[in-house]
């Protein structure tokens, strides 16, 4: 059992059917809907694929193509950076954070390990609605990446300042300027409007943490297990189950 709609296996399995046409690829051994089944079971319950294969009486290397197929078809419609922030202009406000996805590491590893979270992973920074529904995650990149630094490649703090967009983020983007705003340092040795700033704005950016819940739901997400490559596909291919979800 999988605990998703029956409605969002259908619409991934039309997502299938209209590539499968593209493709002129008719014939298959699972079928659309089975086919999306099976990548939304082992996106939910990070099933390995020998297990899933077995349960659905197919190769592991057929499992594999079927996965990875449907894994990039939702990756492709996730919404790029500009897509996501259209119709946001300057009485709008929204929350950037940054998150870890736990992979399994070795101390040579040392790219990809966060200082912050004391673990090996991939960094992956989020725009999100005042009610904490995403509006953008980005590709994955190193775990030792600052989310400051991160935030400056993937574009968001430029994007952001072009459409003079306020951002509420904590304190580790501080210093990127623009319409970035972090809490004061120090703030109890500050005046009380300091402190209140503080006490406002972590109240304002607090939904935020509600993206990444709904992004680790997936539970392939909360410790990954295929190759640090492959994670960007899979935040993508979430991100557009999770737009599909409330779009339904």
């Amino acid at each position: 059992m999988v605990d998703v709609p029956h409605e969002l296996v259908e619409h991934v399995s039309w997502l299938i059917y209209a590539r499968r046409c593209e493709r002129r690829s008719w014939w298959r051994k699972l079928g659309c809907f089975q086919q999306a089944l099976r990548a939304l079971v082992h996106l939910r319950k990070n099933e390995t694929l020998p297990a899933l294969a077995a349960g659905f009486g197919i190769s592991t290397a057929t499992a594999w193509r079927y996965v990875d197929e449907t894994l990039e078809d939702l990756a492709a419609w996730a919404p790029g950076l500009h897509e996501a922030l259209t119709g946001l202009g300057e009485s709008d406000f929204v929350i950037v954070d940054g998150t870890l996805i736990p992979i399994d590491g070795i101390a040579a590893d040392e790219p990809y390990y966060s200082m912050k979270h004391r673990k090996h992973g991939m960094n992956v920074q989020v725009i999100a609605r005042p009610d904490g529904t995403p509006l953008w995650f980005s590709r994955a990149t190193p775990g030792r990446t600052h989310d400051l630094t991160a935030a400056r490649a993937h574009g968001i703090v430029q994007a952001c300042l072009t459409r003079q967009v306020l951002v509420l983020a904590d304190r580790a983007y501080q210093g990127a300027g623009a319409t970035v705003r972090t809490p004061y340092y120090h703030h109890r040795e500050q005046p009380e409007h300091y402190q209140r700033f503080n006490r406002d704005h972590a109240r304002l950016r607090a939904p935020g943490e509600r993206a990444f819940a709904l992004l680790k739901s997936w539970r392939l997400l909360r410790r990954a297990r295929c190759s640090t490559r492959r994670i960007g596909t899979v935040v993508q291919a979430v991100h557009t189950l999770l737009t599909c979800s409330y779009s339904g």
